[in-house]
């Protein structure tokens, strides 16, 4: 990854949308692509048409960038992203926020499916993220080559999520009759689940929800000063002592249960944007 990777992937964009300018990017994760019903098309455009993309191989992700309007932000979604256990190094996975920044986004949403580590949690709960742990990744997308255009080297984390964010969504959650869940997301390498023993381990370093994504992206996107909101969907219960075997059918029955829900936090969100 380039400056020049960057600059010719948006400015293939620009090229197919020269009068869209957007204000807003928006990371769907796994069975959550259905938010994008919700956004007014302009355009979409396959990943496998944007240079140097990476392409989504997962199969839950459909692999397309679309651009449009969202609660009357003008926005760019990832319908699909990546993830370090598609092969794909940890510069590539945090390609595309590069390249949301080169289009001039400032703000970036973030949602993941994720297993949940606290027992207060039920499936198809939402969580609002407020910290993450990044310890059990295999490197940081901000390893290597640094030029100013990034931001800094080493970038703080003491608040990666937008506080202001959080408490607007506290209080739409509150308002739509759900339980408004804050707390801290793990992100691990994957694609395996975890053990018993790693479940607990995760727990006992305060973790209420861990999944296969999102942090990369988040240090990236804070690096570059951008203002970020994310939520994990609960999709699976990790309480080791009543663990049951994960099927991916029912996880991912689980996230199309919460999509209406998240749905709303992130337009009524989006709707009190500055």
């Amino acid at each position: 990854m380039t400056l020049e990777t960057i600059q010719e992937a948006s400015q293939a964009i620009r090229n197919q949308f020269p009068d869209f300018h957007p204000t807003l990017g928006i990371i769907l994760g796994t069975g959550l692509g259905h938010l994008a019903s919700e956004v007014q098309v302009l355009g979409a455009i396959p990943y496998d048409q944007i240079p140097h993309f990476p392409l989504s191989t997962v199969e839950s992700h459909s692999g397309k960038l679309l651009l449009g309007t969202l609660a009357s932000q003008s926005v760019v979604c990832l319908q699909g992203r990546f993830h370090y256990y598609e092969g794909y190094s940890m510069q590539q996975v945090t390609f595309p926020v590069r390249v949301m920044h080169a289009l001039g986004i400032r703000h970036l949403f973030v949602s993941n499916a994720a297993g949940g580590l606290n027992p207060a949690f039920r499936t198809s709960d939402l969580m609002i993220i407020d910290d993450h742990i990044a310890l059990f990744l295999p490197e940081s997308p901000l390893r290597g080559f640094n030029p100013p255009e990034f931001g800094p080297r080493f970038p703080d984390m003491s608040a990666p999520y937008d506080a202001v964010w959080i408490q607007q969504a506290k209080t739409i959650l509150n308002d739509l009759g759900l339980p408004p869940h804050t707390g801290v997301y793990t992100s691990v390498q994957g694609p395996q689940l975890e053990s018993k023993a790693e479940y607990r381990l995760l727990r006992q370093l305060g973790s209420d929800a861990v999944g296969m994504s999102t942090v990369p992206e988040v240090l990236v996107a804070r690096q570059m000063g951008m203002r970020v909101f994310a939520c994990s969907v609960i999709t699976d219960l990790c309480i080791p002592e009543t663990l049951k075997e994960a099927k991916l059918s029912e996880i991912l029955a689980a996230a199309a249960k919460a999509e209406p829900h998240l749905s709303q936090l992130f337009k009524r969100l989006i709707e009190q944007m500055d």
